[in-house]
């Protein structure tokens, strides 16, 4: 068996920053390169390389026999996202073919069969695909979701590969075609399927390979994103490839198990560009040995970029400490907004300063929705750093709102954004269209933030706030609280509230325990309790759960309204009421 070689960094096709008319156009450019795509074990090893020429040629070869099926121009694909060549593949072969390809979760939870069938039979059905493809591990989770559905054919990679070639006639690719749609992470229940044409995924492209990252021939990333995600496709699948620059893969799942395999990539490849969510740093900090710091060597790693949930400033602080002997600099931490509805990238913090936070007064800004600045050593009122998100992309229109009435600077409120890069819509969803997007082409984000200075900070998504007789709490707020507590991690906690059978609505934590006597859990009960109480003034109801229970998105974060409806489902309504109660005899008492 011939040794596998990575594309290389340095090559001598002329950068061009993502300036092309449609995603076929510029892998067509990337293709007279040497530089593409490679694929490693957990442990390390790279096991495929694929450069952009032979990922086109491919990509062409297949889009042909896919035509060949009968499939027409439209047409949806359904693809479980694993990371590997086949994808990219499928997805790329999709857009020579004009059918548009839809990526499917591929699960990370051993164990959770029904709820995994059942979230693929509603994108299936969602998306309308015709066919469906996954490798033979999860074929059998796609057969099941398809069953009454209909697909033409769902098969693995390789069934497909085995098909007769068409007649070589493909379509012509317009910039007003759609490219892909692209599932939102929270949307498992009630898929909504967003709609990105090739105009406007370039657009959000240029945005982000030039004025946003500043690429350059030099640069090569690194990613252990899911495919499924829209940072991981569109950050670090379409975004090398318009920028004609190698990417490295670890798939999601090692990733979870060898965190510490990230830097050794890093280290390996002489990567200069990855992201990852706050959870990843903090997950790959605490993995980290001391003896492991010898063979690290991050500095050529120029942009190490945060994004996709809320930002936790001593999550970064913390990784930037333990790697610093390894060459890393804190300066290259990148604060981002994006979303998928935007295809990806809102806005970034400029190169090489690192993250910055707003230390502010979290009872003003919860009571007034007002971003009142806290002086060192402020005593009065509670407060909470956020970190800033940065400047909006060019193209983009930034408008913070309440009730349609827009805000000055450091008053919080809705998001609404405007530019080329806004999705066209939500597939075969009118009415959820219109609710986001307005005639004049306005979205509505559902997020909360404020502008100061020309600098966007996030503070939390409106769908989260809880409201406790008429008082506004924000979840993050609560799941901070818990996380400053030695025996609960970061992401170990989530807040939401839920009703009683009066309609009332309580506050709920639940935070994931890891010690078994029962004597330390109730005290941390007891002392969460109080906290809650002391520095919150809030009564709350504290329930501990099992690690690796609390339910999250298909990007990794928290999901507070699973957790709330996981909740309910679980407490009958005798329950629910009597921890009601018990919840108002605290407050009573206290």
């Amino acid at each position: 068996m011939s040794q596998i070689i990575a594309t290389p960094t340095r090559h001598e096709l002329p950068f061009r920053a993502a300036d092309f008319a449609t995603l076929t156009e510029a892998l067509d450019y990337a293709a007279r390169g040497e530089t593409g795509t490679n694929f490693y074990t957990g442990r390390g090893a790279i096991y495929a390389s694929l450069s952009y020429g032979e990922l086109r040629e491919q990509s062409l070869d297949l889009a042909d026999k896919l035509l060949g099926m009968g499939l027409e121009k439209g047409d949806r694909v359904a693809l479980v996202a694993e990371t590997n060549p086949d994808f990219v593949r499928f997805f790329f072969a999709c857009q020579y073919a004009g059918l548009i390809p839809v990526a499917l979760p591929a699960s990370v939870k051993v164990g959770a069969h029904c709820a995994y069938v059942a979230q693929l039979q509603r994108l299936m059905e969602a998306s309308d695909a015709v066919i469906g493809v996954a490798s033979e591990g999860y074929l059998p989770f796609l057969q099941e979701a398809s069953e009454g559905l209909a697909p033409r054919m769902v098969d693995t990679p390789e069934a497909f590969y085995a098909l007769p070639a068409g007649n070589g006639q493909l379509p012509e690719i317009s910039p007003e075609d759609i490219s892909y749609i692209q599932y939102t992470s929270g949307s498992t229940r009630f898929p909504r399927g967003v709609v990105i044409k090739h105009h406007t995924a370039m657009a959000n492209l240029q945005a982000m390979v030039g004025p946003g990252l500043k690429m350059s021939n030099e640069d090569r990333m690194m990613s252990w994103l899911p495919y499924y995600h829209d940072m991981g496709l569109v950050g670090f699948v379409l975004v090398p490839m318009s920028a004609q620059v190698s990417i490295d893969y670890l798939d999601t799942r090692e990733f979870a198990m060898r965190p510490r395999q990230w830097l050794n990539l890093m280290t390996q490849s002489r990567a200069t560009i990855s992201f990852a969510p706050s959870f990843g740093y903090d997950l790959c900090a605490r993995r980290v040995r001391p003896r492991d710091l010898e063979s690290f060597d991050l500095s050529n790693w120029r942009i190490a970029g945060i994004g996709a949930e809320m930002i936790r400033p001593e999550t970064l602080a913390h990784f930037a400490e333990i790697l610093e002997p390894c060459g890393f600099n804190r300066r290259a931490f990148l604060a981002c907004y994006g979303m998928a509805e935007c295809t990806l990238g809102i806005s970034f913090s400029p190169l090489w300063t690192g993250f910055t936070t707003h230390h502010l007064d979290s009872d003003r800004l919860a009571d007034n929705h007002e971003a009142v600045l806290m002086e060192q050593g402020d005593t009065e009122g509670r407060g909470r750093h956020f970190v800033n998100c940065g400047i909006p992309l060019p193209g983009f229109e930034v408008e913070i709102r309440d009730d349609g009435r827009v805000l000055d600077d450091w008053q919080s409120g809705v998001i609404y954004l405007r530019g080329p890069s806004v999705m066209s819509g939500y597939f075969n969803l009118p009415e959820e269209t219109s609710y986001a997007l307005s005639e004049d082409g306005w979205l509505n984000t559902g997020d909360i933030g404020y502008m100061a200075n020309g600098v966007l900070t996030i503070t939390g998504r409106k769908k989260d706030l809880i409201i406790i007789h008429g008082r506004n709490i924000w979840p993050q707020d609560l799941e901070h609280v818990a996380e400053s507590q030695p025996e609960v991690r970061a992401g170990d906690a989530v807040a939401f509230s839920a009703p009683d059978h009066e309609g009332e609505e309580m506050c709920v934590l639940r935070v994931q325990c890891r010690e078994t006597d029962p004597k330390k859990r109730n005290n941390l009960v007891r002392r969460l309790t109080a906290l809650m109480r002391l520095e919150m003034s809030l009564d709350c109801y504290v329930e501990l759960v099992p690690i690796h229970s609390l339910p999250r998105t298909s990007s990794g974060k928290l999901s507070r309204a699973k957790a709330r409806l996981d909740f309910i489902s679980e407490h009958d309504t005798e329950r629910l009421n009597g921890i009601a109660e018990e919840v108002r005899l605290r407050a009573a008492s206290a």
